[in-house]
Order: C-alpha cells, then structure tokens, then sequence
C-alpha cells in the first residue's frame, strides 16, 4: 500500500475535483491518499505523514510549496500543470492516472534538483525575523518602498565582495535561474549544476553583472541603507529585514526530489516552454 498526499491549489475548483477523483481511485486500489488545499502561507498545509509520494495540481507556484513540504523528509514530488507555463512539472491533467501507474509499478525516475538552505542573523544577538527554511527557485531581497533604491552589501565565504545599490537582489538555484533571474537576464543554468546565482536587478552602478558561485560558499547579504527590506522565498514574503541584519544562503541539506518518467529533456523543454525556434 502507497500513501499519497495530493496537495492542488486552493482556487483551482477543477484541480480539486481531479484530487478527489484521484484519490478515490486510489484508495479503490487499496492506497491511501490525502488532499491539501493550498492556503496563503506555506505554514497553512499540515505536515506529512508517511507519504510516499506528494502530488502537486497547480503551476509552478504549487509546485514550490509542495516541495517546500515534504524535502525535508525526501518525498518525491510529481507535478501535474493546471497553470500557465508549468515550468516544473511532469504531466498534464490527463496524463494523472496513467503517471500514478507508473509510479505504483516502479517505472519513473527521480531527479535530484539542488536547493537553498536559508537563514537570518540579527543585530546584537536579537532573535532572527523568521525560522530558517529551503528554496528550490530564489530567495529575493527587494526594496519596501517605490522610489527608494535597496542597499546592501554582499560577503561570499565570509569575506566581504561589493555593496549594491539596486531595486533587488536574487540569489537563485540552477531550477530557479529560468524564474525572476531570467527575467532580470540572468544566465539559465542547467538543473543538474551544483551552483548559486546571485543578480542584481536594475543596478544603480557600473557593475551589472550575475555572480555564478559555488554550491557550497557560503553567501551573505546585509542591510545597509536606511530602509527596510522585505525577503521572498519561493515567491511568498518570508520576513522584513532591518538595516543591519543580514540573510544568509548556501547549498540546501536536502535535495528537492522530481519525479520523471525518462522523456523530460532540459534543453528541449526550455524551446518548448519559451517557444525558442529553430532557424
């Protein structure tokens, strides 16, 4: 007997009913599955139980927050798109029933995608702003306020590199490099690297380039103007740093795990989702 836990975004009403049929399908079969409604927080969706696998009904953004509840405990994730673009996942809503099939015999494969471990340190030994917590796309640092722009400085290793002055600053994972970095035109990074990707976005000075840092550098950024900045993880704002204080990101301690079934090809998605012709 497989546990599944199907999480599908809560305002997709055709997600949820192809959840609930799935699931009970599968416990016609003598499984047992479980369905999540997202909420607005990653916090809102209960902690799994056994699972052996998660099921994402959604786009990318549902995508993220399942991984974000179940790569601490290295449950594969399978992506159904209900989205737009679907960047991340597997099959289309059609293809459901066929994949959990497949996975049930056995007959997929397992991606390993890196993520980030991130962490906050305060002033003066305050206590940080938020709990540590994982990305699989980008943690962002952007400004609070329109017309004021974002300064910070950035150590890598623990040794100083440059202050920024600029609306934001991203650090992304090599899956996170085709999200806000390739639109802040970021270098796309393979997903199999093993690399950060720290870019400015609209830079006030004369170095505008992304940084391509090792996996396991340790990369710092502080606060140093006089304005707040709010921090996104995955695409949810996770905290609001004061000046002074500083978040902190390298290699995560556990892979994000997507399940496949030997046809996805990176550079032939990336045509196909980015409509990319051939001359």
């Amino acid at each position: 007997m497989a546990v599944i836990g199907m999480v599908v975004h809560g305002h997709k009403e055709a997600g949820v009913l192809l959840a609930k049929e799935t699931a009970e399908w599968l416990n016609e079969h003598g499984h047992h599955a479980e369905v999540h409604r997202t909420g607005p927080q990653p916090e809102d969706l209960p902690a799994p139980t056994g699972w052996d696998l998660a099921v994402s009904l959604g786009g990318d953004g549902t995508m993220l927050r399942t991984v974000d509840l179940v790569c601490a405990d290295a449950v594969p994730v399978l992506g159904v798109n209900l989205g737009r673009l679907g960047y991340l996942t597997a099959v289309e809503p059609a293809g459901l029933r066929p994949a959990l099939e497949r996975f049930l015999a056995g007959d997929y494969q397992v991606e390993p995608r890196m993520t980030l471990d991130i962490s906050f340190a305060a002033m003066g030994g305050e206590p940080a702003p938020a709990r540590p917590r994982s990305a699989l796309n980008d943690v962002v640092l952007q400004r609070t306020q329109v017309g004021h722009t974002m300064h910070t400085e950035v150590a890598v290793g623990g040794v100083p590199f440059l202050a920024f002055a600029s609306d934001s600053l991203i650090l992304a994972t090599p899956t996170g490099s085709t999200a806000y970095n390739l639109s802040a035109r970021g270098p796309i990074v393979s997903p199999r690297a093993r690399v950060q990707v720290l870019t400015p976005v609209a830079p006030h000075m004369l170095f505008d380039r992304s940084l391509v840092l090792d996996a396991d550098e340790q990369v710092s950024i502080t606060v140093t103007g006089g304005q707040p900045v709010d921090v996104v993880v995955d695409g949810w704002h996770w905290a609001t740093l004061a000046p002074g204080q500083s978040v902190h990101g390298s290699r995560g301690a556990n892979d994000a795990l997507l399940v496949t079934f030997g046809d996805r090809d990176f550079h032939q998605i990336l045509k196909s989702k980015f409509d990319l012709k051939d001359r």
